[in-house]
């Protein structure tokens, strides 16, 4: 089976399904590393993070294994559970989005939040950052980009804030973050939520959009940095 160019709809899952392909046709066996991300990247007409969604999407499904600094290896063929985990939606579209929709609504929380607006966020923070393990970060984190979308008074951003979140917490993003979140990225993370917030505070748009853009800007490029990467361990696991 020839590798060719895919076109964009679903498009991770297109290349998932196409490697899979290979893999079942014995034109990548058990234990043989698959080719770079930047090779098939070239070959499949695709971007990298394209391609690494495909290889998480795959790892997920329990047919590569993912090693951090080594590449990603063919798995032998195993019986999988009946129902496979939900993936999830891509995690760097996810992020493309939100960084549409939650600068805005940062920009406008600097307008229109409340004092009781700023108190509920700073809560947030301190929920955050006083978290000691991942599924209180989460909760704390939605907590507060929730509150930065409600203080807009706009019932229906604060709806689709609530959407992209929850949508974007499936296993796919799960098993990103296990390989790509690292201390660095967890404490950049607790500072860009610390300038998001002062910088709605201040009531200018202008810099609470700004925060907004930094902070999801930096975490695309902490989840796009190279699979041949040397792994750090993680001591938190934060969830932008």
């Amino acid at each position: 089976m020839p590798i060719h160019p895919v076109d964009t709809d679903r498009l991770y899952r297109k290349i998932a399904n196409m490697i899979s392909g290979l893999i079942a046709d014995g034109e990548f066996v058990p234990g043989q590393r698959l080719p770079g991300e930047r090779d098939l990247a070239r070959q499949l007409g695709v971007s990298r993070p394209s391609v690494r969604e495909a290889l998480i999407a795959l790892e997920v499904e329990g047919k590569v294994e993912i090693r951090i600094g080594s590449g990603v290896f063919v798995c032998p063929p195993r019986k999988l559970p009946g129902t496979l985990l939900d993936p999830g939606e891509g995690p760097f579209e996810l992020i493309r989005a939100r960084w549409v929709l939650e600068g805005e609504t940062a920009a406008m929380a600097a307008e229109e939040a409340s004092a009781e607006d700023h108190d509920e966020m700073r809560r947030a923070i301190d929920d955050l950052r006083a978290s000691t393990n991942p599924r209180s970060s989460e909760a704390a984190d939605r907590r507060l980009h929730v509150a930065i979308a409600q203080a807009t008074r706009n019932g229906p951003l604060g709806e689709l804030v609530k959407l992209l979140w929850d949508q974007g917490r499936g296993a796919l993003w799960r098993q990103m973050l296990q390989h790509f979140d690292t201390p660095a990225l967890w404490n950049e993370t607790l500072h860009d939520h610390e300038e998001v917030v002062a910088a709605i505070a201040s009531g200018s748009p202008t810099k609470a959009r700004k925060a907004m853009h930094e902070h999801l800007t930096r975490v695309h490029r902490g989840f796009a940095r190279g699979m041949n990467a040397p792994r750090v361990r993680n001591a938190r696991r934060s969830s932008p």
